[in-house]
C-alpha cells in the first residue's frame, strides 16, 4: 500500500508553507487552536485561519494530474496515452519539488522549517500506519491471523495479512487502505496498489516479487533496487539477476536457479561469454586529473585520446570498457580496454575480476535468504575451474620459441613440407573442407542477420551501415561475428592451394 503523493500531501494536509511559519514569539501570542504543532515542534497556522501560497500551488498540480489520469484511463490512442503519461509524470514531478526546494539550502526559497517538518510527518505517518494495521487486523477481532507490516518505506508499507489467496490479501488489502487513510487529515490518502507473491527481500529498497492486481493472474514481475534495474554493472550481471529471479518467482525452480548461477559461472571462467555482455558503460563527467582517484573509464579516455584524439570521448559522453588480463601487480584502472580493441587484438578478458566483482556479491544476495551459505555452494566447485591463458611477455624464453603449423583437420603439428593436412587428414580432405565450409556459412548467416538488424535501426535496408552506437550490444555482437566471419574464409582458403 502506498501514500499517494505523499509528500505534497503533507504540506496541503498540515498547511506547510512560507506564509504560515510561525516565530516562537508571534505563536506565544495566538491560540493553540490556531496553529498546529509539528513533530519536530515548528508551528504552522491552520488552513482555517489561512490557506498558505504552497499547499494551494499543490492543490492545483495535483487536480491537474488527477485530471490527465483519467484521461488515460479511457485513451485508445498509443501516441495520445504516452503524451498523456508524459504530462501527468511532469506534474508529479513539478509537485515533488515543491518539497524539494525547500530543503536546498543554497537554493533560491530554502526553508529547512518546511522540510524538516514534512519528513518528520511522513515517518510518524509510517509508524502510526503500522501500528493501527497491527493492533486492528488482529485474530482477536476475528481476521485470518494476525496481521505484520514486514517493510515500511518512504511512503509505502507491506503488511502480510496471513491469508491463503490473493483473492483474500486484495479484498483486505483495500479494507485496511480505507481504515488507515480514516486515520489522518484530507487530502492524505493510503491507497491499495498490488498484492507481492511470491517476494523476495534482500535489503532495504532492494527486493523483487510478482506483482498481481486480479486474483486470475500476476501481472509482471517487479524489483526495485537490484542489479536487473541498474545501469552500473555489465550486461551479464543484468540479464543473470533477471533470469535467477524468473527461475525462483516465475517457475519456483530454486534448483534449477542455482544450476543455472553455476553454469554461467562456468562459462565466465572458461572464457564462453559473449564480450557484449561483458562491457560496462560509465558516463566521463570531467578530465582525469579531476577525479581524486584514479577511475578506469577517465583512464581509458586518456589513453584513447593519444591513440587517436579525432574519435577520443569527450566530457559527458559514456564510455564502454571491459576489463582485460594484465600483471598480478596491474590495477583495475590499468587493466581498462575499449571494446573494439579487445576484438582488433584478441586480448583475454579478466574473467576472476567479473566473478569477484560484478557478480559475486548481487548473486550471494539473492540467495541468502534461500542458501544456508550461498557462497560456499556458487563461488566454490568444479565448476568455478578457470582456462589458465598466461600473458607472454618480451625477452626470457618467449624469443627462442617458434610457431609451428598444425594440421587443420586433427591440429596435430604438421612435418616439414606440409601446410594444411596432415598424411592421415589428408584422405579425409573432402570432410574437412565441408567442416570449414559450414563454419563458413553458419558466420555468413550470423552476420547478415546483425547487419539486416542495424539496418533495420538506421531506416533504410539498402545503405551501408554508419552505426557507431557503443552503448548497444549488437554493434559489438556484430564486429566480433565479421571478425570470425573473416576469420573463418581465410581459413577456408586455405584449402585453395590442394590439388584435389
Amino acid at each position: 500500500m502506498d501514500f499517494t503523493s505523499l509528500y505534497p500531501s503533507i504540506m496541503m494536509a498540515h498547511n506547510l508553507c512560507y506564509t504560515t511559519l510561525l516565530s516562537p514569539a508571534i505563536a506565544a501570542t495566538m491560540s493553540p487552536d490556531e496553529y498546529s504543532e509539528t513533530p519536530n515542534g515548528d508551528k504552522f497556522v491552520k488552513r482555517e485561519i489561512q490557506q498558505g501560497i504552497l499547499p494551494s500551488i499543490l492543490e492545483d498540480l495535483l487536480n491537474a494530474r488527477r485530471n490527465v489520469k483519467k484521461l488515460m484511463e479511457n485513451e485508445k490512442d498509443p501516441m495520445r496515452y504516452k503524451v498523456y503519461n508524459a504530462r501527468q509524470l511532469a506534474l508529479k514531478i513539478s509537485a515533488n519539488s515543491v518539497y524539494g526546494f525547500t530543503g536546498q539550502a543554497r537554493g533560491a526559497l530554502p526553508c529547512v522549517e518546511i522540510s524538516a517538518s514534512v519528513t518528520a510527518y511522513g515517518r510518524l505517518m509510517i509508524k502510526t500506519t503500522k501500528e493501527a494495521l497491527e493492533s486492528e487486523y488482529t485474530l482477536k477481532n476475528g481476521y485470518p491471523a494476525d496481521a505484520e507490516v514486514i517493510y515500511g518505506d518512504t511512503d509505502s508499507v507491506m503488511v502480510n495479512f496471513g491469508v491463503n489467496t490473493i483473492e483474500e490479501a486484495i479484498k483486505l488489502g483495500k479494507e485496511a487502505a480505507r481504515f488507515v487513510s480514516s486515520k489522518f487529515p484530507k487530502p492524505i490518502n493510503l491507497d491499495f496498489e498490488k498484492v507481492y507473491f511470491p517476494w523476495l527481500l534482500i535489503s532495504k529498497k532492494r527486493y523483487a516479487g510478482l506483482w498481481w492486481t486480479k486474483p486470475d493472474k500476476w501481472d509482471k514481475m517487479d524489483a526495485k533496487g537490484i542489479e536487473s534495474v541498474r545501469r552500473d554493472n555489465c550486461g551479464l550481471v543484468r540479464h543473470m539477476i533477471d533470469k535467477i529471479l524468473n527461475k525462483i518467482l516465475i517457475d519456483k525452480d530454486v534448483d534449477g536457479a542455482i544450476d543455472y548461477t553455476k553454469g554461467v559461472i562456468s562459462d565466465l571462467l572458461q572464457n564462453k561469454v559473449d564480450l557484449s555482455l561483458l562491457i560496462i558503460t560509465k558516463s566521463l563527467t570531467k578530465s582525469q586529473d579531476k577525479y581524486t582517484a584514479p577511475q578506469a573509464h577517465a583512464v581509458l579516455a586518456e589513453r584513447m585520446r593519444k591513440r587517436d584524439p579525432a574519435t577520443a570521448p569527450q566530457i559527458g559522453d559514456r564510455i564502454p570498457y571491459v576489463i582485460v588480463r594484465g600483471d598480478k601487480e596491474a590495477k583495475t584502472y590499468e587493466k581498462a580496454e575499449e571494446p573494439i580493441y579487445v576484438l582488433d587484438h584478441g586480448l583475454a578478458v579478466d574473467a576472476q575480476y567479473y566473478l569477484e566483482n560484478q557478480l559475486a556479491k548481487p548473486v550471494c544476495r539473492i540467495f541468502k535468504s534461500i542458501l544456508p551459505n550461498p557462497e560456499a555452494t556458487l563461488l566454490a566447485g568444479g565448476h568455478t575451474r578457470q582456462i589458465s591463458r598466461p600473458t607472454p611477455k618480451s625477452g626470457g624464453i618467449v624469443g627462442f620459441t617458434r610457431r609451428k603449423e598444425t594440421c587443420m583437420g586433427c591440429r596435430a603439428p604438421l612435418p616439414e613440407g606440409k601446410t594444411i593436412l596432415c598424411d592421415t587428414c589428408t584422405e579425409e580432405a573432402p570432410a574437412v573442407y565441408q567442416t570449414f565450409l559450414n563454419k563458413v556459412k553458419v558466420k555468413e548467416r550470423e552476420f547478415s542477420r546483425l547487419w539486416t538488424q542495424c539496418q533495420s535501426c538506421q531506416g533504410s535496408m539498402h545503405q551501408e551501415v554508419l552505426c557507431t552506437a557503443k552503448d548497444c550490444p549488437i554493434y559489438y555482437l556484430r564486429t566480433k561475428v565479421q571478425k570470425e566471419f573473416d576469420e573463418a574464409r581465410e581459413s577456408l582458403e586455405r584449402f585453395n592451394s590442394i590439388s584435389w
